[in-house]
């Protein structure tokens, strides 16, 4: 679910938005404005929250990006395979799959509790608390 819709103008540095349905984490957004009858551009350089890649982005400043609702729930082990864990939701109880990065795996075991974070449908184990 879209949280709201903001013009590449108001990205600020920190913020969550849809870049090609993926989510990505603003770094920087330089604003250049133009001559008497240009439009300003603006120059996104954004980290996928997910996928971890770069992207760098020119955009006219009325340019619209959603800027999703990030859900973050507390999750307990139940059993850890390669690279994905099977974790029990501490609200509700239900039980799912989701995978990790590389660098979480040596620190998930079993009865520990994680964060989940769920962006538009994207399910991903942040951190081990």
């Amino acid at each position: 679910m879209v949280l709201k819709i903001i013009d590449a103008t108001q990205a600020k540095p920190g913020q969550i938005i849809m870049i090609n349905n993926e989510p990505y984490n603003v770094r920087s957004n330089d604003i250049s404005k133009t001559g008497k009858h240009g439009h300003a551009k603006c120059r996104m350089e954004a980290i996928g929250v997910f996928s971890g890649k770069k992207k760098v982005i020119v955009v006219p400043g009325h340019e619209r990006f959603d800027v999703p609702n990030v859900e973050k729930k507390r999750a307990q082990v139940l059993s850890v395979s390669e690279n994905s864990a099977s974790v029990m939701d501490l609200e509700n109880y239900e039980t799912q799959d989701f995978v990790f990065d590389e660098s979480l795996r040596d620190n998930i075991e079993v009865e520990k509790q994680v964060e989940v974070w769920d962006i538009e449908g994207h399910k991903k184990i942040m951190r081990v608390m």
